[in-house]
Formats: structure tokens, sequence, C-alpha cells
């Protein structure tokens, strides 16, 4: 059923290019994603890569075989096979084809899916079901494609060379969980003992380094001669760019010295000042007449948001290995510009150009192991686009030749497919489009058929079998060549258009003309050109191009209707026919007919081309203007004559005889002409004269003249020879001012050719006063008769006066204006002169008015511009006409009037505009709305509403902000002040469902964004483009036109969400490009989203009833159709039965079911007459649509017995059984139950609390982590350097702490001893690199009893500084020392116990050399949850009290740091100056129960908050003063004021001074000058005198331990008591603080534990080194294994810098902060342990605080290791670049030196131990190591007493 249903709908997706029938689509469905397609070019067959499967299809798309190739349990983790008990992630899993190749030499298909680390198999072409190999216990060897689907693979089957080994070139991008393989050779064959998909060689691979910041993705691999291509797009990171690379390399070269890339840039000629398109999407190689050239099509976003923009680009093969040539001749050789070196290393490392000598390049063409290579250069090919397309993207290219012409096919984002021709000027055209699925992105892998008569295309799930051409569906010549297809031209023997190859005679001139550049068979001449139908004769046609015709070609005339005749051929193009014996009649009002000549073949009867000949009739021509009966005779186009005698007209005779007018000759007509006079006054008789000429054969006494409209006929008489007049009866006609009248002269009844034409005018018509009168034209003659108070002509009136009354006004408009003026009034009345010269002065409201002639009209209209006034006023209207004034009546009136805008609603729109604005005021309504201009900073507002209210819509803003909004009267600004208008950011569009609706509209569109509040307007609208070829389709059936739809309902239900419901669009949708847009006032936005651009589908059908009506079966009813999900869900559709709802239960493509109500509801339109249709109608709606399919039936049979009495007997009786029981239960349990309420109560309500607390301060919280984070992303986070990083982490933990020597990197050694103390520490250093010596050492050192744990852990500390220059040294070392330990632990049969402590130096070694590989990690990911974390703990903190003294807080982690009592506070907002800095004031949120220290440091930590802590002043170098008045006062923790109880003092607040909310304080550095001599206040420095302990202070709390003796006894145990206890209360403090960190702790967690980006490659490699050794040792406890790991990393790396911030970050880290850090440091230890923790209430309450979470963090922790294992494994090759990485970057900032010195200390504290060791072991005796120690001694002997 799917393919009829489907080939109907999108029949008429892809139409011809003609208006024929439409064609046969084929095409074929799959059931998923489509993902590779290739064609075998011997057979023809199809094959198609899926998701999940693979497809073997006929040429014309039938299913031949089809393989499912998934979904499989997988994880891309896991390495194949997959083990459920190994992998216990794996689940099913879509298999996504990756590589999908044809080895036409081995009959064979290659194929390569997603699933298990992207291994292959080989499939045989002839049926793909038998699979030829498929090998998954390879290993990694055999991992060929990406396993992460949106990560390309491309490839290429080949030989290496002419006989060679059939390999797999691959190129593909590397997924996060890939083998980091970029491009290999693959062997499809066994050979060298190698299975088939392995390296071709251990060194045909090249591997993406792991410090690599790009990323790949390939685009296709082609070959030409003995070279392989690819071409792919890189995301480089350092500068961040996208680049597309052409990479080449030899076939047959084994070590990829070959291998060289660089840029391929396509321009954009049409815009050059914007960057080039940056992506390649598609590539295809093709062969032109010029040699092999890359079609390339790239893409770019538009900067100006107005979607991507595409290009095609074209670069010649020859060229490519030139420039390739050049560019290895540059590096070779090292010719390149100074300071622009374009080379580098691909896949991570450096190039090292020049020193080889000239003609490397071409002596090595496939490289060697002696030249530079990998090679890549940045200066690399270039190319200007053909063709772009703005829009859209250009996603897949094919071309082909056909008669040496190129043609490209190009695959659109918008499922068209574009056909192009490459000029031989190198220029595309393109000449035409097929839309293949509208809106449904074409895939790249688009193919022609083996015989390149069709071309394949693939979308989503389907594909498509198109032809190249239609030439077939062009009619005619015209239609063909119009097309401009280079396939297609016309057949002149076949008579159709067709391709070159089908045309039997192609090869002979004119015989098939191309659509290009020939024109059609056309007859350019007829001689003669035309014919009387009354003669007969014969007519030759010059005929042009005309083909070349043999003998056999014979032609025909068909001329009209008459029998077919052989044509004649004369003088090679001129052909002659005999005229027809039959013409058809001339139609009516013509004076000719034109009759076709067809010529057509004899014997094929093939149309060759036509001809509209003309035969006229001179009989008709005298017809044309009937009173001009001669003229129109003699003056038409044919041979023509007019014969006086019979007053008829005639076809012209060889020898004219007398008395005729010749054709051509009119004037010879007899005819009158010029009347005088011209016009005619109505109801007066007029003497009219005319002329005559040549009226020798009329006779002058039978005239008559006349007129059909009015209807009249007068006798003329002659005056004398040539003249003659007639006199007019009294003629009317009062519709209109003038009527023209064509008079006509009749002799003896026949018309003589009159040119007589006058005008009938009335003087009364639209003249209403004097002055209306008198302004007539003077040649009416009008004039104003007095006594009949009228306009009339002069000899109707006896007392006419050329003087008219005094003006009169009648009406003004407006009739206000403003007091600057400038608007312009119109003034109505009557006899407001005759001409503009008359209105000699104008008044208004005694203002001047100044006239403005050109708005005048005679007598009734004037127009003047007022003059500004300084005062409102109010007066007349008077005019001055020649002296004679007028004046308003006192109802006429005009007022002069300000303005006073008051206020604007809304306040704010979007910046496109579109926003109505209502403005309010005083006198808004002055002048006219033409007067009135409204603009927000000088952007006009159109004014729509004039009234009381004012009503603008807002035009485009380019700036954004509040802007002054200006209204203007006339010209001058009124005033409106404080009137201002906010433009903000347009709205944004984010998402919308669902995506796609009928053509019928009504569906919900639910539409996603940001900014809709700011809308008063929404709609959606479509836009409906015809597309081209419908148009062509439907012009028998009716032209497609262009149409705009605005659908306008919708619900907005908040600044994010509109709902909209679909307007209806054309019936059929997908003859049209319809673009769906959401108008948002005046901004407007393409509803289409990554997802895709919103669809319109064609409606569902559904089939009626049989016989109309439906019984209800089942309590369902089901109606068929089709198409009935495509648009529709089972939510959205509605169906009804009569009136009532039917509930929908099932929709599928094909039917509907839903459940009708219980009784049978009435119909909505009841039937009167005839009784079965009283039935219920069954109604379905699908939105706005509904169809009436038919009537429903109930079954009318009635149960016995009604289920409305079986319920209650049954049911009563059983509910009262229940109910005594539950009663008597209920009873005895009572007053329990009443105990148990009172207790859940509480309980609840203490969890209510909790819970709301957390709440508020989980969101008071991120508000405020907001503002921090805008900090972070302003400053940054304060991460430190490597070096300082290095030394907190290895020295600052030393007893010396900051002060250590590595920290300061201070040696005392004297300049004259310096060079040779440094020349024996280089040799120490050399010494350390001797592995022998190393390991002595430090066997000798641990050997040691006074050689405690911590000078272990210096030691180390040292020796990792010391060896970082070579760090993959120095994890040699490790590893040789672990092997030693484990040996012990093993031996020692408790391996649990290795890595609990740092008790040896290597354990120590470990932990640095985590701390060294994890730093960039850190740095770049698991830094920023961290410092959230922090800022947020600290935060919190700091939101309440904390005691200076106790170091406890009110809001904390940790309970032994709770502040145990209720502390009465309160927050302040206080406004710092910074003195001397220049800075505005600053707002600082304190609590007045803060100390003055307390409150410096909040002031420093937002002051200073963008700089690093270091940077930070000192708490006591800052002096904090409050002026609450004319007086300054110095704030301090101690002074005299200080509050005394005994020997206690209390520490100052902001509260002991009386400081309030938005106080300012003044922070300055310290001065004498700012100490005042009588305030006597103890200096910073001395408050440690007042700490002593005769002078003891507190601050919040007071010891409990220190009562006071005066106390009683009873008084001291209760204030022991209280303030020791902490109760429940206090305790849920903890919990509400740890909800409101705890997504902060889940963050860190997260990063830790479930890292987005890679595991670092030391992770891996120490993990799987541990896994190795425990598989070596037989240990197989798993208990153990995680035991070493988690003692390797997280307890012994990431429990540091969790617990100490400030090893990593520059911040200073309070006691209190870290307390709470201890306890959330104590839980991500204990989630990393395996023993479970049975809690109790004994149990801590830090334990219990995180018991609910302790579960899932283990789960996260064992899924860490899980997946670590499962990792591609990092080999000592990638670590060692790894770690020569790091050694490069950083070791030039230690303190190596340093480092060396202090490691001689220990040398020289056990020298002799030392020297004895190493002259016991026998390999350091061959290295006479011991020797060499002591000639450094002996050159450091006295290093000790020069320090």
């Amino acid at each position: 059923m799917a393919l009829p249903v489907w080939a109907l709908t999108l029949l008429g997706l892809v139409g011809t290019s003609a208006g024929l029938r439409p064609r046969k689509l084929d095409f074929f469905h799959s059931k998923t994603e489509l993902n590779h397609l290739v064609v075998d070019e011997t057979s023809g067959v199809v094959y198609l890569g899926a998701v999940n499967e693979l497809y073997q299809l006929s040429a014309d798309l039938h299913l031949e075989q089809q393989v499912t190739t998934g979904p499989f349990l997988d994880n891309k983790k896991c390495t194949p096979p997959i083990e459920p008990s190994q992998c216990h992630e794996a689940v099913l899993t879509d298999n996504v084809n990756q590589l999908l190749l044809l080895d036409l030499q081995g009959q064979r298909l290659v194929e390569c899916g997603s699933l298990f680390k992207g291994i292959c198999a080989l499939r045989a072409l002839s049926n793909i079901s038998v699979r030829l190999f498929y090998e998954d216990s390879s290993g990694e060897k055999s991992f060929v494609a990406s396993n992460d689907e949106s990560v390309a693979t491309v490839g290429l089957v080949s030989n290496t060379q002419p006989g060679g080994l059939r390999v797999l070139f691959v190129g593909k991008g590397n997924g996060p969980y890939d083998n980091g393989v970029i491009v290999s050779t693959r062997l499809l064959d066994q050979a060298k003992g190698r299975e088939a998909f392995e390296a071709y060689t251990d060194h045909a691979t090249y591997k993406a380094g792991y410090l690599s910041t790009n990323t790949q993705q390939f685009v296709a691999a082609f070959e030409d001669s003995l070279y392989v291509f690819f071409v792919f797009n890189q995301q480089d990171k350092h500068p961040p760019q996208n680049r597309t690379l052409l990479a080449r390399m030899c076939k047959h070269d084994p070590s990829y010295y070959s291998y060289l890339e660089v840029d391929l840039q396509c321009l954009d000629p049409g815009n050059t000042q914007t960057p080039a398109f940056s992506t390649c999407l598609a590539a295809f190689v093709a062969t032109s007449a010029s040699g092999r050239v890359l079609y390339t099509v790239f893409t770019r976003d538009d900067q100006k948001g107005r979607g991507p923009r595409s290009g095609l680009c074209l670069f010649p093969l020859g060229e490519i290995h030139t420039r390739m040539q050049d560019i290895r001749n540059a590096c070779y050789m090292g010719n390149w510009k100074a300071g622009d070196d374009p080379f580098y290393k691909p896949f991570q490392g450096e190039i090292q150009c020049g020193g080889h000598s000239q003609g490397a390049s071409d002596s090595f063409l496939c490289g060697s192991e002696h030249l530079p290579y990998p090679l890549g250069s940045r200066d690399g090919l270039r190319a200007e686009a053909v063709l772009q397309r703005g829009g859209l993207n250009l996603t897949a290219v094919t071309v082909t030749t056909e008669n040496n012409h190129t043609i490209a096919f190009l695959g659109t984002s918008d499922g068209q497919v574009l056909k192009v021709y490459l000029a031989p000027n190198g220029s595309f055209v393109e000449y035409g489009s097929i839309p293949v699925e509208i809106n449904k992105r074409v895939k790249q892998d688009m193919v022609l058929s083996a015989d390149r008569a069709s071309l394949y295309v693939m979308t989503q799930d389907k594909v498509f079998r198109l032809p190249v051409q239609e030439c077939a569906s062009y009619l005619n010549c015209t239609q063909c060549l119009s097309s401009q297809d280079p396939y297609c031209g016309w057949c002149i023997v076949k008579g159709r258009c067709t391709r070159r190859a089908e045309c039997p005679r192609a090869e002979e001139s004119g015989h098939w003309l191309w659509s290009r550049e020939e024109s059609c068979v056309t007859v350019t001449e007829a001689q003669p050109q035309n014919m009387s139908r009354r003669a007969q004769g014969e007519v030759q046609l010059t005929v042009s191009p005309l083909p070349t015709l043999g003998l056999e070609d014979e032609l025909l005339c068909l001329f009209g209707d008459s029998p077919p005749h052989p044509a004649r051929l004369e003088n090679g193009d001129v052909i002659v026919c005999n005229s027809p014996s039959s013409i058809p009649s001339t139609p009516s009002g013509q004076d000719h007919v034109a009759v076709e000549i067809q010529l057509r073949f004899r014997h094929s009867d093939v149309f060759l081309t036509s001809y509209q000949y003309p035969f006229y009739d001179c009989h008709e021509a005298m017809t044309l203007v009937k009173n001009l009966p001669c003229i129109s005779c003699a003056s038409n186009r044919w041979t023509c004559q007019w014969v006086l005698r019979y007053h008829e007209c005639r076809e012209a005779s060889p020898n004219p005889e007398d008395g005729i007018v010749r054709a051509h000759m009119e004037d010879s007509c007899p005819q009158f002409l010029n009347p005088s006079p011209l016009v005619i006054p109505m109801n007066h008789r007029t003497d009219v004269t005319f002329q005559g000429r040549n009226l020798d054969t009329v006779k002058d006494t039978s005239l008559f003249v006349g007129s059909d409209l009015p209807k009249f006929e007068e006798p003329v008489k002659t005056l004398e020879p040539g003249t003659f007049f007639f006199q007019t009866p009294k003629l009317s006609h009062d519709e209109n001012e003038t009527l023209p009248l064509h008079l006509y002269v009749k002799s003896y009844g026949k018309n003589i050719d009159s040119k007589l034409q006058v005008t009938l005018y009335n003087c009364s018509f639209g003249r209403s006063d004097c002055s209306l009168c008198l302004a007539a034209d003077p040649a009416y003659r009008c004039v104003w008769c007095s006594g009949q108070n009228r306009c009339v002509y002069e000899a109707l009136c006896n007392n006419a006066t050329s003087e008219c009354p005094p003006p009169v006004i009648t009406k003004i408009q407006p009739e206000t204006g403003p007091l600057g003026g400038g608007i312009r009034i119109t003034i109505l009345g009557s006899n407001l002169g005759v001409r503009a010269d008359d209105v000699k002065r104008i008044t208004v409201a005694g203002q001047n008015c100044a006239f403005e002639p050109e708005q005048y009209s005679v007598s009734t209209r004037i127009v003047c511009a007022i003059e500004a006034t300084e005062a409102p006023l109010t007066g007349g209207v008077e005019v001055d006409i020649n002296g004679k004034l007028g004046h308003s009546p006192p109802h006429v009136q005009f007022t002069y009037q300000e303005p006073q805008p008051l206020s604007v609603e809304p306040k704010q729109g979007p910046q496109a505009g579109g926003t109505t604005l209502t403005i309010n005021g005083i006198h808004l309504d002055t002048g006219s709305k033409e007067d009135v201009r409204v603009t927000i900073n000088d952007v006009p507002c159109n004014v729509t509403q004039f009234g009381a209210q004012l009503q603008c819509v807002t035009g485009s803003q380019a700036i954004l902000g509040e802007l002054p909004l200006e209204i203007y009267y006339g010209g001058s600004r009124v005033p409106s002040p404080g009137i201002t208008f906010t433009y903000s950011e347009n709205p944004v569009l984010r998402a919308f469902e669902p995506l796609r609706s009928f053509a019928s509209g009504g569906r919900s569109i639910s539409v996603m964004g940001q900014g809709f509040s700011l809308i008063q307007n929404f709609s959606m609208v479509v836009i409906a483009e015809p597309l081209q070829s419908w148009r062509r389709r439907r012009r028998d059936t009716g032209p497609l036109y262009s149409r705009t739809v605005v659908g306008t309902e919708y619900t907005r239900y908040n600044d994010s969400r509109v709902v909209f419901l679909s307007p209806a669009v054309p019936e059929e949708p997908e003859a049209y490009n319809l673009t769906a847009l959401i108008q948002m006032d005046g901004h407007r936005a393409l509803l289409r989203t990554e997802a895709g651009a919103f669809e319109y589908v064609a409606d569902p059908t559904f089939k009626n009833f049989t016989g109309g009506v439906k019984k209800q079966v089942n309590k369902l009813i089901h109606a068929q159709g089709t198409n009935l999900n495509k648009a529709m869900t089972l939510h959205e559709a509605e169906a009804f039965v009569g009136a009532e709802r039917c509930i929908m239960k099932t929709l599928t493509e094909t039917d509907l079911y839903c459940e009708p109500p219980e009784v049978q509801p009435p119909p909505k339109r009841r039937q009167k007459r005839d009784t079965t249709l009283n039935l219920p109608e069954f109604i379905v709606k699908f939105g706005s649509r509904e169809w009436v399919l038919g009537r429903v039936e109930y079954d009318s049979r009635v149960s016995e017995v009604p289920l409305s009495l079986i319920l209650p007997l049954v049911i009563v009786p059983m509910v009262f059984i229940i109910a005594v029981s539950v009663y008597c239960y209920w009873r005895k349990s009572q007053q329990a139950e009443r105990e148990y309420e009172k207790i859940k109560s509480q309980l609840e309500g203490l969890e209510e609390s909790v819970r709301d607390r957390c709440k508020k301060e989980f969101t008071d919280l991120m508000i405020e982590m907001e503002d921090h984070t805008s900090d972070v992303h302003e400053a940054g986070i304060p991460v430190l350097d490597y070096k300082t990083y290095t030394d907190r982490v290895f020295f600052l933990p030393s007893k010396d702490g900051d002060k250590d020597v590595m920290i300061t990197g201070k040696l005392d050694i004297p300049e004259s001893r310096r060079p040779v103390v440094e020349q024996a520490l280089y040799q120490f250093s050399n010494l350390l690199n001797s592995k022998s010596f190393l390991i002595n050492f430090i066997h000798t050192l641990e050997n040691q009893r006074e050689f405690s744990a911590r000078a272990k852990v210096y030691f180390a500390s040292l020796l990792t500084v010391a060896l970082h220059g070579k760090l993959e040294y120095y994890t040699d070392i490790m590893h040789t020392l672990f092997l030693e330990l484990m040996e012990q632990y093993v031996v020692a049969k408790n391996p649990k116990l290795m890595l609990r402590r740092s008790e040896t130096v290597v354990e120590r070694m470990l932990s640095n050399w985590m701390s060294i590989c994890l730093y960039q990690y850190l740095k770049d990911s698991a830094g920023e949850p961290l410092y959230k974390l922090f800022k947020a703990i600290k935060h919190q903190v700091e939101k309440g009290p904390v005691d200076a003294v106790l170091k406890k807080a009110k809001y904390t982690l940790n309970d032994t740091g709770l502040l145990g009592d209720d502390v009465e506070y309160a927050p302040l907002t206080v406004s710092v100056i910074v003195q001397d800095e220049g800075i505005d004031a600053i707002p600082v949120k304190v609590l007045n129960c803060d100390t003055i220290s307390q409150v410096k440091e909040k002031i420093i930590d937002q002051v200073y908050r963008t700089q690093p802590c270091s940077r930070w002043p000192k708490v006591d170098s800052v002096v904090l003063e409050w002026r609450p008045g004319s007086t300054a006062q110095i704030l301090s923790d101690l002074d005299l004021t200080s509050q005394r109880e005994g020997r206690w003092r209390r520490i100052n607040t902001l509260m002991h001074y009386n400081v309030r909310d938005g106080a300012t304080l003044i922070l300055s550095k310290v001065g004498v000058s700012q100490q005042p001599e009588d305030s006597q206040q103890d200096l910073p420095g001395e408050r440690h005198a007042l700490l002593e302990d005769e002078n003891r202070v507190w601050h919040l709390v007071r010891p409990t331990d220190e009562v006071e003796e005066g106390k009683s006894k009873r008084g001291s145990m209760k204030e022991k008591e209280r303030t020791k206890a902490i109760t429940e209360i206090y305790l849920t403090r903890l919990l509400s603080v740890k909800g409101t960190l705890q997504q902060f702790v889940d963050n860190f967690f997260q990063s830790v534990l479930a890292p987005v980006h890679a595991v670092p490659p030391a992770v891996k490699y120490f993990f799987d080194f541990l896994d190795e050794q425990a598989e070596k040792h037989d240990i197989k406890d798993e208990d153990t294994i995680h035991i070493w790991k988690t003692n390797s990393l997280p307890l012994r790396f990431w429990v540091n810098i969790l617990k100490n911030p400030h090893f990593i970050f520059d911040v200073h880290v309070h006691e209190v902060v870290d307390a709470s850090l201890s306890v959330i440091a104590q839980t991500f230890m204990d989630a990393c342990t395996r023993t479970e923790h049975k809690l109790s209430r004994d149990s801590p309450s830090n334990k219990l605080l995180y018991a609910k979470e302790i579960s899932t963090y283990k789960k996260m922790v064992e899924d860490y290791y899980k997946g670590i294992r499962q990792m591609v494994q990092v080999s000592d090759q990638d670590m060692n670049t790894h770690l020569a990485e790091i050694s490069r970057a950083h070791t030039d900032s230690l303190n190596t030196l340093v480092a060396l010195h202090q490691l001689y200390q220990y040398t020289q504290k056990y020298y002799d131990e030392i020297i004895n060791a190493l002259e016991e072991d026998p390999a350091a005796q061959k290295m006479q190591l011991a020797f060499r120690l002591q000639q450094i001694a002996a050159a450091l002997e006295n290093k000790v007493t020069d320090l």
C-alpha cells in the first residue's frame, strides 16, 4: 500500500519542465535514514547504505536484496566483540552506514558501520546478503570507520600500483571514542600476514595527537594517476577558523612520505568584502574538454543574518598538481618570504623546511624519509565561485558531459536539483531545476546511472531516479529550444525534441537544432505578402534554416482546409505552394482573415514549419469607420480602391479606370471637413458652416447632416462652391458639461466621408455661482444672468453681469492649529474669485495666512498656510477677493492652541519597529492628520490615527535603548519632555512544533523563543511561489499565481511561547515553494530551525461510508483514508457523532478509530422528510477542515437488565460491609492516629520550612552567581600559571611554606662562584638522567632511618622539578619504582595497602605526575565547576553571620563550624568610595553584625573582584571611614568605644557604630594623617596587644567555658547548656546549605567523574598500567584494583585540589570556607570507596548530610572506571608525545637549578652511603657513576660554606 500512496503524493514534487502529462516518478522509500548510495556501472545495480539496513536495488529502484545490520548491543566505549558481562553499558544501538564502496575488480561491496568501533565487512556484489569477510575480534587494528554518527568517513578502493595490491584508502574525523586514526591505507585481502582491513603497513596511518585541537570532517576521496586525494574541512581552534583542505599522497607510498595538504579557498566574486566560503559540503571529479576538474560546493553563513550563502568552485587537477609541486619545492629549498612561513606539520608537530637541493621534488615524486613529511601549507589554491546561491546550501554535485558540453547537477538544502550548463567561456548558466522533496535536504551521494540517462538523488529516507533530461516532454520546437537544456535539440525528420544520439540524421546540416544555439525552422518571407480572398495564385515561402533535403524528402503544403498538395522547391530555400480553394469567412470588425500554411514531410507526415498567410476583403474594409467609407477603403494596408460611381470598395485592378480612388490615395476621397464653430451651446439654434472637397461626383442639393446621439438630421445649404452650412436644432444633454458630436453627411441615403466633429456644451453644468461662470472657457460665451441667477449662454440672457457678489465662506478645515503655525487651512465657500490672482489677502484669527495658488480651486476653495502666534487665540477668517471682503460666519471660527503630549503607551517595542504607539495628551487633535509628524530618534513613526489620541507605527531603528519621542505640528516641534520609547532587541525564534500542517490549515503551531512580550500583533505569513515546472504543467487547467497568506489567529502564553493556527494555503502545496514566516510587528522571522523548515502537505483523503451509513460495532467507529497522520496527531484530531464528540483512540496513515458516545446523539442538521437521515452524522475535523463521511447507526437492542440496576444491587451491600469493618477498626486506632498525625504535621512543617528555605537560598544564590559568572567572563577564572601551580602543590605544604627556597627561587651564591656551581649542577643533572644512578640514589635514601616521610615528599617534589625537562624519563623511573613497590606488597600478600599513603618516594612522584598531567585538564574543563563551587560556598557562608573569633558560621556544611546561637542581624548595602582611584561609589552587601575587618574584606572582595587575589590590598593596609554628617569617623575592630564586660571586650561591628543601610564609606590606604589625635584609636598593628589574655575579645558568641564568676551557679549552668548545645533547628541549617549548594557539588562531581571531554591520557595510561599489573600478578579481586585507582587519582589528586582551591586558583580560602570544603572532600572520598557505610543516629552529621547522594556518587565512580577501561588504549608513543609537549611548554619557567642544588644537599648528607651503593652496583661500576659523583662533589665542596 505504501508505495502507491507515496507515488500519488509525490507525483507533483518532481514535475516535468513542460506542460505535458506528469511522468511517473521512480523512487524507493527506506524505513530508516539513508546514508550512502553507489551504482555498479556495469550492471546498473544500485546499492544503498542506511541506518540498520543495506539495500540492493535494480536500476529502476525495485528491491532485490535487503540486509539488516542493526541495531545490536554496543557502546562506543567498549571494544568488540561485545560481551554484556564485560560491557555493562551496552544497549541496543543503531548502525549508521559510514562507508559504502564498490570493488568491481573483486566483485565485492565494502561496507562499514558505526557499530563496534567502525569495523567493516566485504559482501558479494551479486547478492549483498552473502558476507565474504567479517571479523570483529581483531582489536584496534581493524577499526576503520568512525563510530561517531556525526563524524564522516570517506574511502576509495584502488590498487597501490598497476597489478598491485587491492587496498582501501580511508579518511575520517576523530570522534570522542575513536582510535584517533585520521588517514589510513587498508588491505582488502589477506597479505603479508595481515587480515583484510588491517593497515597496509605499520606506517600507513596518520593519527591525531592527543594535544591536537583540530577536528576534521571529510567530504570526498578520489584518485588521479598515481595519487589519491582527500577533501576535508578542518576546524582549527588556534586561531579559531574553519579551513577546507585538499590532501594528496601516492597510492604506493607505504610510509606516507608523500602526504601533502593545502588550503582550498572558494571566493565569492560578488562580494569581495566578505570572507571566502568557509566549508566544503560536496566534491566531484569529472573529465571535461580541458582535462579533469575538481568541482566543489562551498557554504558560509551570511554575516547579516540572511541565512547561508553557497557557491560552486572549479579546480583543474592539472593546476592542483602544479601548485603542489611548487609548494614542495618551496619547502624543500626554503623559498618563502621572511616572516611569512606558510608551512606546518599536520597531525601535530613542527616541520623543518629548507636545506635540500633543487629538483628534490621531481626526483622524489612520492617524497622520501630524508625530506620533510607530512607537509601542510596554508598558501594553497584559490578559485572564484562560478555560481552562487543565497538563502540555501548547495549540498551535492555531480558533473557529466553530453556532446562535449559540460553539465552539472547541484543538490540543495531545500530539496531541489539545479541543472547547470558550463558555457565554453567558463560561466555557469542555470537552465532548470527539479523539485525532489520540498524542504528535505538532498544528500551528498548523488550519482548518475550506468547508462548516464538517469540521476539517483537521495534525501532523508528516499532515493529518487530522475531523468537527466526531459526532451520528449517539449511538444514543439519553440518549447524545445526555449528550454535551453543542453541535452535537447529539435530533430527535424522526427518532428520532436530529442537528444542528439536519438536523431537519425543529426550529423546532416540543419537536421538537429541544438537548444542553446539554434533557432527553429521559420518562414522568413512570403511572396506575395498577401492576397485578396477573391483571387487565386501561388505563394512563395522563404524558409530558414532549411535542412538539407534529399530526394526522398518530399514536402507537402497544407493551406487551410484545402487538401495537401506537393510543394515545389526553388532557388535552394524557396518553397512554392498553391493558394487554397476555400477560404474562411472574414471575422466581424476585421478586413482580413489569416490562413495557416503548413509544410510537412510526405513520407512521415512530420511537421516542418508553418506560416499565417493573410487574405483581405475590400468590402469589409469600407465598413471599419462608419462615417469615412472611402478613406477607410483607400487607406488600409491592402491594395483596395474606391469606386466613386458605385460607392463601394473593390480590389485594385491592374489598369485602373477613371472614377477610381486608388489605394493609399485617401486624400482624393469626397469629404466634408472644417466645421465652424467647433462648440455649440445647448438649447440654442446655431448656424454651422463647413467645407467640402473632391465633390465632383456628389450632388450638393441632396445633402443632409445629422447625428445619432442626440438624434437629429438637418438639410445642408450651399453658401458658395465648396462651402456649406446648416442650422442645428435646440439640443439638450444634462448628464455632462460637454458632449462630442460626430456628424454624418448623407446623399441619397449613402454616407459621404465626413470629418465634421463639434462639441455640444452646457454653461449651467457645474457652475453654480458667478465666479465659476465667469471662469468658463471664453469660447463657450457663458455669462452670469442675474435675473435667472444662473450661468447661461450669452444669447439666452438679457441682464448679464460681469461683477460677482462678495465672497461667502461656509467652512474651514481644520478649525484648530498650533501656535507655531505652518499648517495649511482650506477655506471653502462660493465666489472666492475667478482666478488665483483675484485673491489679495487672507487672515485667520487676525493672523496673516500665506495664500498657496497651486492649491486654489476657482470660486470654491482657497488654501493658505497660517503664521505663528505667541499665545492661544480664537477668531474668524477673512478673505479679500479683488477688494470685496468675505467673512466667516460666527460658527466658523479658527483656534490657535498648543498641543501637549503627556505620555505614550507602550513604553518599549522591537528594534524592527511595527509597534503601534498611543500618545495621550491635551489638544493633540490640533490641525489635521497630514500636519502631524512623529519621530523617534529621527526615525518616522507613521501616524495612523488622528484625534484626541494619536496613534503611530514605529519604524526600524539602528540603535537600541531609550530614545526621545518628538512630535511636530506643521513643522514645529511641540514640547514633549520625558516622553521616551525604548527599542529592545528583536524577538528570537528558537524552536517550533509541530513541523508541518495540512494545506487546509488550522493546526496549532507552538513557537518558542524569547522576547515575545514586546510584540503587539503576531501573524503567521506563508508566501507561496509557484514552481516553474508546475506553471508550465498548469497552462491548460489554469495558471498558478504567487500569493501571500496571512493567519492572524494566535494565543500568546508568555514571553517565550506563542501558539498560532496555521493558515490555509492553496490546495496543491507541492506545486508551490512555500515559505512560512512569523510576523511580529515589524519583525519577520523565518519559521525554520536546525530541525528543518515548516512545511505544508496536501490534505488527507477519506473514504465515505459504504451506502452512507456506518453501523457502530464494538463501540468503535472506523474511518479509512490516506495520509491521515502526515500532519496530525491522535491528540489533535477530532471526530464527532452528531453534536457530540467521538473520543479518538487510534490514528495511523490509513485508519482512524474513535469511541462514540454511549447514547445515540441527535444529528447536527435534522432532516424532516427522510427519517433515515435523522441518524447522526460522522464528522472528522483536522484543523480547519471537516469531512462528513456519512451517518452512524446505533444498535437499537436493549439489555434485559439495565446496567444502572445491576450496579446498585451488587455494590451497595459490598460498600455497607466494608464500611462497618472500617468503622470498627477506626474506632480502635483513632487515638494512635491523632498522635501520628500530630508528629507527621510537625515533621512536614519542618521539612517544608527547610525546603522553602533551600529554594529561596538557592534562588538568591543563583542570582548572585550570575553576577559572579559575569565577573568570570569579564576577568576569566583566576587560574594560576603553571609554575605557581606546581610550586604550591609541591612545596607550599613544606615546613617553610611560601618562604621555601623552591618558591622564592633565590640561591645565595657569590657571583665569583656562580659559573662553577652552575656547571657542576648541570653535571649533576646529567648524572640524575642516568637510570642506574637515580634508582640507587633513591634506594639509598629510603634505606636511611632518618629519611622521614616529610623528607621523602620533599625529595620527590625536588626530583619532579629537576627532571621536568624529560618527563618521559621521569615516567620511566616512576614505572620502574612502581613495579618494585608492587612486588613488595604482592609478596607481603597485602596489595590493598599499596598507594594508601605517601610513605615512599615513588608514591609522591605519582602525586606530582598526576598534578603535572592534569593541569591543562583542570584549567580547561574541571576548573570552572570547582571555582564556581568555591565561590558559591564563600558567598553562602558570608551571607550569614560569621564569628570572627570562633571561626564559626551560621551557614556551613560542617557541624563543628556551625554557629550554635540565633544571632540577630540585618543585611545592609553600603556605598563605598575608594579614595584616590577616581571610580564611582560601589554598592557592597554587608551585615550589620560584621566586624570592621570583615566589612573591609567584603569591600575589597567586591571592589577588586576582577583582579587576582594576590593583587588585592591587605585588610590591615586600608582604613575604613564613615561620614554620617559633617564629621568623619574611622571604623576599627577595637577602640575606646568598644563594649567591655569585665576583662572581655567585644569586637566592634557596624551595628556598634550604628551604620545604617545606604551609608557611604570611604576606603583609603593607611596614613598617619588619617588618625585623628583625639580619637586615640588603636592602629591596626596594635590589635595584637589588645588580644592578650587580660583583654580577651569576643564577637558574636562568648565562649561558654569562661562564664563570669559573678553570675549565679544556676544561671551559669543554664547559660552553658544554652550555648553549648546545638539543637535540631540549628542542624537544619546544614541541610539548608547543602540543598542550596547541591547543584554546584553535582556539577563538580560530574566534571571530574563524567567528563564531557576525553579523559586525560595520563589517567587512561596509568589505569591501564594498574590493570596490566593486576593481571600479571593474578589479582582478580576487583576491590583491590578499585582501591589502587582510587588512591592514585581521586584521593591523591582530586581531594587535594578540592581541599586546597588556592593550589590552582589565585584565591584566599577562609577557615569557614575550608571547613565546608572538607565536608565535600570527605564525601568525595566516601564515594570512591567500595565499603558500605552503615549509618545510624550516632553517625557524624557530615556523613548523614550526603547519605542520600553517596550511592549516586559511588555509581558515578564505578562508571568512570569502567568507561576508562573501555577507552582506546594510549600507547607509550602517544604518552611520550604528550609528556614531551608538557616539558617543552613549561620547563623553562621552573626553578630547575634550585631544585638540583636542593637535591645535592641530600647527596652531601648521605654521600658515603651513596658512593658505597654505586660501587657495589655492577651497572654503576661500568658507567663509573661513583667517580662522576666524586668529580661533582669536588666542584661543589665549598658550596655550603659559600652559602
